[in-house]
């Protein structure tokens, strides 16, 4: 009986990390799709690489039982009139008809080309069977304010900061009369700006589940080693600008500025590739930890507070995962890369910095925040650099709607999802965890 409940579970957390590739997943390949830097097969195939590499090596080897802490296992423990394995076999259909819950309205949303966050997807489907089960107050709504805060807290960020950027872009390089000439002298700078932020965001977010074991990476060495990789590829870049563009600045301006964007594909590739390993490190726990949980649970019959993810959860995620994106993930790639607003490769590469410094420093000041979101107002800054007519304002209405909707939806179709399982699948869960 365990190893059918595992297997229903086990699908189940296959089927959300395949939602999660087709819609968060596509986000991070967007720009160096939309900037034409990749192909969306070619984007498939490096996504691919860095999601399965941040998830299955990097991945979440402990997480919250109850994803981001939502809802207290003890309140499940304490409802009176239940024995451990009952208030086990309510927690396990719980935390299947969330995944259940959330990887479908992320299957919803990925139809429609809408990118939606996952976090708030499981995170509003846990805190509606947690209402359900054992009423108002085993949601923490502190750190529920704290979500519902960052979906304007995550865009605006991160749109000012890629709109400060591409300003500073568009300034010293593009609006130059030589923009080959100031792209030599500027370029190096961004250059040693994005080896800072992917070095930092490698560290702690892609590494920050395996970093407490890495005794010599302390705070001091990780700034070290992002000072000298800083220096060094800006020098290196320097050079390899010099030999590309010297001389070109006789050209005329359309010439320069088409050679001066070509500069920027590589870097908004770099930066692309660095948003997947850090989402795949982290956002796999939107699928793993549910089910690590009903693992767990079932194995032991009693509701635990944090779990170890076993390996073989870890590759179902990554594989899920790189599947959904294979998939699927084209739909989100384009309401993202094309449909908000014209993406150029300086475009990309000042929207996927944005995007990265700023979840890094929210990451650092432990504010919740969503890489969506995050990414999705980098765009908007972008664009809106341009003026609001560089703006497409109905697909922009229809992603906020969708931010909106997504954690009452998902809790709505949890609360559904949650009643059918307790009512044909309570007894039999019980006796399955009674040991």
């Amino acid at each position: 009986m365990e190893t059918f409940v595992i297997g229903i579970a086990s699908l189940l957390g296959l089927y959300m990390a395949w939602n999660i590739g087709a819609n968060d997943v596509a986000n991070s390949m967007a720009d160096a799709v939309g900037s034409k830097a990749v192909t969306v097969g070619q984007a498939v195939i490096l996504a691919g690489i860095c999601e399965f590499a941040g998830a299955v090596l990097v991945g979440a080897p402990v997480t919250d039982t109850v994803r981001k802490g939502i809802v207290n296992p003890d309140t499940f423990l304490a409802l009176t009139g239940l024995s451990p394995a009952q208030a086990a076999a309510l927690f396990v259909i719980g935390m299947t008809s969330a995944l259940l819950s959330a990887a479908i309205w992320l299957n919803i949303s990925s139809i429609m080309g809408l990118p939606v966050s996952t976090t708030h997807s499981i995170v509003g489907a846990v805190a509606g069977f947690g209402i359900v089960a054992a009423g108002w107050s085993a949601v923490e709504w502190p750190k529920m304010a704290m979500i519902v805060a960052s979906w304007f807290v995550s865009p605006v960020a991160g749109g000012i900061m890629a709109y400060i950027l591409f300003k500073f872009i568009n300034r010293f390089i593009l609006g130059r009369d030589r923009p080959a000439r100031a792209a030599i002298k500027y370029t190096p700078y961004l250059v040693s700006a994005v080896t800072a932020t992917v070095v930092l965001a490698t560290i702690y977010k892609g590494l920050k589940h395996v970093i407490g074991n890495i005794q010599w990476l302390t705070p001091e060495v990780s700034i070290m080693l992002t000072v000298v990789a800083s220096i060094l590829t800006g020098l290196i870049s320097r050079v390899i600008l010099k030999r590309r563009l010297r001389g070109k600045e006789r050209l005329p301006v359309g010439e320069q500025l088409e050679l001066v964007e070509r500069v920027f594909v590589p870097i908004v590739i770099i930066t692309s590739c660095s948003v997947a390993f850090a989402h795949g490190a982290n956002d796999v726990a939107n699928a793993i930890g549910p089910l690590a949980a009903v693992v767990r649970v079932i194995e032991t019959g009693t509701v635990v507070h944090k779990v170890g993810v076993p390996f073989w959860v870890l590759v179902l995620g990554g594989f899920g995962i790189v599947m959904g994106l294979a998939t699927f993930g084209y739909r989100v790639m384009k309401t993202v890369g094309t449909d908000i607003t014209e993406i150029t490769p300086s475009r990309g590469v000042a929207a996927d910095l944005a995007a990265t410094a700023t979840v890094l420093i929210c990451t650092r000041m432990k504010l919740p925040i969503s890489t969506t979101h995050t990414l999705v107002g980098a765009i908007l800054g972008i664009g809106l650099a341009r003026g609001l007519g560089g703006i497409n304002k109905s697909v922009t209405n229809r992603i906020f709607g969708a931010w909106f909707v997504t954690v009452p939806a998902a809790a709505i179709l949890c609360v559904f999802l949650f009643l059918l399982g307790k009512m044909y699948y309570f007894d039999y869960l019980t006796e399955v965890c009674t040991k």
